[in-house]
């Protein structure tokens, strides 16, 4: 008897497991019909305004990208006129660089044409220089003589040889 009753009461348990089973099993399956049918309706409310939803994206994508650009082209214009002044101050400096090396060569040139005897620009016009005032006093002379002058010329075309003596006097009128 003791068998049957242990029998009895393990029949029972399963039973009521089995309804507590099947009572769960059905909201189970209950919920998962909702959720199935949020899932259709979610769907289905995505076809209806998706067009609008994609058109609200691309507009809101257009004014994002203008924004970008603008800030890209602004950024652009600082980097571009950073770069012209750093290109303008690299110049200025070859520049001078260029300079100091023509004035290195410009020296060297001069003073290895100074050793070898060639006579500077400088030389040159102390020369021209004094030509000019010797020339000018010669011509100062010539004014306060010109009978002296005029007397050596016949001389010389008389006998197409001018004396030692007259080639002496104007030597010294010339210095």
């Amino acid at each position: 008897m003791v068998k049957k009753l242990k029998q009895m009461a393990e029949k029972k348990s399963t039973s009521a497991a089995g309804l507590l089973d099947s009572a769960l099993a059905g909201t189970v399956k209950e919920s998962a019909q909702q959720i199935w049918l949020a899932g259709l309706g979610a769907w289905s409310k995505a076809q209806e305004e998706g067009g609008k939803v994609f058109e609200a994206l691309v507009k809101e994508g257009s004014t994002l990208q203008r924004k970008t650009q603008a800030v890209a082209e602004e950024k652009i214009g600082e980097v571009t006129s950073r770069m012209s002044n750093m290109a303008g101050d690299v110049t200025a400096k070859a520049g001078q660089q260029w300079d100091k090396l023509e004035t290195i060569f410009e020296e060297r040139t001069s003073k290895a044409l100074n050793k070898l005897g060639v006579p500077s620009s400088k030389d040159i016009e102390a020369l021209i220089k004094r030509i000019d005032e010797l020339s000018a006093q010669v011509a100062k002379l010539s004014k306060t003589a010109p009978a002296k002058a005029s007397r050596a010329a016949s001389t010389k075309a008389s006998n197409g040889v001018a004396k030692p003596a007259a080639k002496r006097a104007a030597a010294r009128r010339a210095a």
